[in-house]
């Protein structure tokens, strides 16, 4: 029998706001544990919350980017559950009523995935285990959260991991959220159940709870995909729990039963006003969205003229798009787009994920970069040689036409010196020579090679090979 996963995702969104969703604390990042935190929540007796207006202000901008229906009333309650990171005893959260229902998150231009449901609520605090005793840090207690809930129609780990990174770079996009997943802004519980290829019966569910990294989601997916599927064939029941995925084993592991909504105890807080969306709010907030990705790779591909996958590649973060728009207008037409792409995609972004870069003030400046790819553009360097001259310039931050000066990696492009390397190379390879006379054209690779190695890659590549097509074929015509 053939089965099909169901996944579903519920994504916990840390709001970019200085302070925490009913009380004043701070919401910086590092603190040292239990310095950020107040009576407000921390849940003591005579303590009331009040809602952040920043919150709730960021939560509407994106229900609207999602195309969700936001609710004029909604309301909050009180999920009742006892664990030490909760000091309440319970969590704030919204529930029959939510402030925003529906909405879809574009992955590409085919691939949409729908939303159940957005609401806003609060973080909890966060268990740290040593080897002989526990302790609590009650710092996240009280963080402004959305939680997006995914109707279960994701059908693989690839697909869950893809609609993950589209909504994060929606969320940075909107400026609501950093998205940034080492520090838990970003991650996401997964349901996933199995059913028969073709049945409309939906398997047992497990949930895999806080997965803050997208190559854990796919592997945790994966993994429970192949967990259930294994003991369906061998006649044994998928038990409905919670689980948690343990990235050295690979696997996941139980953690508690599942719950039902019913085990929480919702009822509405009895210290929070409804909540109250006017439609006059959510027009002013409407006017003012930035571009969002899908609308800003279209337009890039379109005025760059790119392909699809380096205009989704560079929006995926808006800051990288407007250092991309900014070197192509620094470089004055020197270059074409696609070469600053490649560059972009090819060295900054992989150098900026790896050193963790920020990229609103990077190691290399957009100046410097257009420095660089001007001299390609005008021959003084060769691609190859201007790599070598990138990685000079992230160690040292200098210039890139004094470290040209400096390394003598001048490309040389007197044809008189080329022609004399090519006639040694050509000499030096009689049984090559010998090839590309018999028709083997693909050799000219080889001789391509041998040149610029013996030049240190310092010949111009476009007069190297017209100079070598020129000897070598006037052998071939007195052969």
């Amino acid at each position: 029998m053939q089965f099909e996963p169901i996944i579903g995702l519920e994504v916990h969104c840390q709001l970019a706001t200085n302070s925490k969703l009913f009380c004043a604390c701070s919401t910086v990042f590092g603190a040292d544990a239990n310095h950020q935190v107040c009576e407000v929540c921390l849940g003591m007796p005579g303590t009331l919350p009040v809602l952040n207006k920043t919150a709730v202000h960021y939560a509407i901008k994106l229900a609207i980017a999602v195309g969700g229906r936001i609710n004029e009333q909604s309301t909050f309650a009180r999920k009742q559950y006892f664990y030490p990171d909760l000091p309440k005893g319970y969590q704030i959260t919204q529930f029959e009523q939510p402030y925003c229902e529906g909405g879809v998150v574009q992955v590409d231009k085919e691939t949409r995935v729908e939303l159940i449901r957005i609401h806003i609520e609060e973080d909890a605090g966060k268990n740290v285990h040593a080897r002989d005793s526990s302790h609590i840090d009650y710092n996240r207690a009280g963080m402004p959260l959305v939680e997006i809930v995914s109707k279960p129609t994701i059908r693989s780990a690839a697909e869950a991991a893809a609609y993950l990174r589209s909504l994060r770079s929606l969320v940075r996009h909107l400026g609501i959220s950093d998205g940034n997943l080492e520090e838990g802004s970003f991650r996401c519980d997964a349901n996933v159940s199995l059913k028969p290829v073709g049945s409309s019966v939906l398997g047992t569910r497990c949930e895999i709870k806080n997965l803050n990294s997208f190559r854990y989601v796919e592997r945790a997916i994966n993994f429970e995909i192949e967990r259930q599927r294994e003991l369906i064939i061998n006649g044994m029941p998928v038990i409905q729990q919670t689980l948690l995925f343990d990235a050295e084993l690979g696997r996941t592991i139980p953690m508690r039963s599942k719950e039902e909504s019913h085990d929480y105890r919702y009822f509405p807080d009895p210290d929070l006003p409804f909540l109250r969306i006017s439609k006059e709010r959510i027009k002013t907030i409407t006017a003012a969205l930035p571009e969002l990705p899908l609308a800003m790779a279209s337009r890039i591909a379109e005025q760059y003229t790119l392909p699809d996958h380096d205009a989704h590649l560079l929006t995926q973060d808006k800051v990288v798009a407007h250092y991309f728009e900014q070197v192509v207008l620094a470089c004055e037409n020197s270059v074409s787009s696609k070469i600053v792409a490649n560059w972009v995609i090819g060295e900054v972004i992989p150098l900026a994920s790896e050193q963790n870069w920020n990229m609103s003030n990077p190691v290399i400046p957009y100046e410097s970069l257009a420095g660089l790819l001007k001299l390609i553009g005008i021959g003084t360097v060769s691609s190859k040689i201007a790599k070598v001259v990138f990685e000079e310039m992230v160690k040292s931050g200098e210039n890139p036409a004094l470290i040209v000066d400096k390394l003598g990696l001048v490309q040389v492009s007197d044809e008189g010196a080329i022609a004399k390397i090519v006639d040694q190379v050509i000499e030096e390879n009689p049984e090559q020579v010998t090839q590309y006379l018999s028709g083997k054209d693909k050799v000219l690779g080889f001789f391509v090679g041998q040149i610029m190695r013996a030049s240190k890659g310092k010949m111009n590549p476009g007069l190297v090979n017209s100079i070598l097509l020129k000897k070598l074929d006037q052998r071939r015509e007195h052969n």
